[in-house]
């Protein structure tokens, strides 16, 4: 791993995919001006509706250059990467094919992180595996992510130059054997995107994080939504950049926001040298 800047993005996304690209492209140049060099983006940045995202669910473009027509989302990430010379985490993007080319079914898309390079080059596609199908004390009530949502079926960590990123997404963070499974693949760096509701998230959010990096002695980034998006959708935002010994490194509250940090090898290498968890493993 080489030291490197990193943004964590937080949004208040809506149901207009035009509207949510502008105010993600606009959050992203602030990052940039930091002088970020990886930036994440959160869950559903680009369409976030009760009703799921089949509607705006794109063809997958993969290696090839996606249709600004067709590909509105796609595009736009291609563009930003070259535009402004950074790799880009994209937190979900609504699929309506998976891996291979076939199509979803049942009108179900695949929620799906794809990683850019700052030439505009897919590198990597992870799809969403564990789905929000669960009861919540709050104005929705209950959610049934499987409704609307194919899961996928691998693990996947991708190299960048500066490390190995282990890709998750949202509701994967309640199931530590994943990121086991990315650490011991030889993750570094594990990154959330999610879209927390502010009742789960209140309760769990970092707390879970802070899990993650210390069991896996991994920097942990979570990108979060964070406000109101409809009368029964409220996110918790806090997004929060996390080194392996726990530590927080920069945290958001609530609404758009950027936060900001450096990863340090030297920490990565200490907190794993003095706490060697993945060789100590016995199960």
């Amino acid at each position: 791993m080489k030291d490197v800047c990193i943004a964590a993005i937080q949004m208040v996304s809506s149901e207009s995919v035009s509207d949510n690209l502008t105010s993600a492209h606009s959050l992203l140049c602030d990052a940039v001006s930091r002088g970020v060099k990886i930036a994440l983006l959160p869950e559903n940045f680009a369409h976030m509706s009760d009703r799921g995202s089949f509607s705006v669910a794109e063809t997958f473009a993969g290696e090839g250059e996606a249709c600004p027509e067709r590909q509105p989302i796609q595009s736009a990430l291609q563009h930003w990467t070259a535009e402004l010379g950074i790799w880009i985490v994209a937190g979900s993007v609504p699929l309506s094919q998976r891996p291979d080319g076939s199509a979803t079914e049942g009108r179900r898309s695949r929620s799906a992180c794809l990683v850019y390079d700052a030439q505009g080059k897919l590198r990597a596609r992870y799809d969403k595996i564990h789905l929000f199908d669960v009861e919540v004390e709050d104005a929705a009530g209950s959610y049934r992510e499987s409704a609307s949502i194919e899961p996928g079926e691998e693990t996947l960590v991708t190299p960048t130059p500066w490390g190995q990123l282990g890709l998750s997404v949202c509701f994967d963070l309640r199931f530590p054997e994943l990121y086991r499974n990315l650490a011991v693949a030889g993750a570094e760096v594990l990154v959330v995107p999610s879209a927390f509701t502010h009742t789960t998230g209140q309760a769990h959010w970092l707390t879970l994080l802070r899990a993650r990096a210390i069991e896996n002695g991994c920097f942990v980034i979570g990108a979060n939504q964070g406000g109101v998006h409809s009368p029964k959708r409220r996110t918790w935002g806090h997004s929060v950049i996390i080194d392996p010994w726990g530590e927080v490194l920069a945290e958001a509250g609530e609404g758009e926001a950027v936060i900001t940090a450096n990863l340090q090898v030297v920490k990565l290498e200490k907190v794993r040298r003095q706490m060697p968890l993945l060789s100590m493993r016995r199960l």
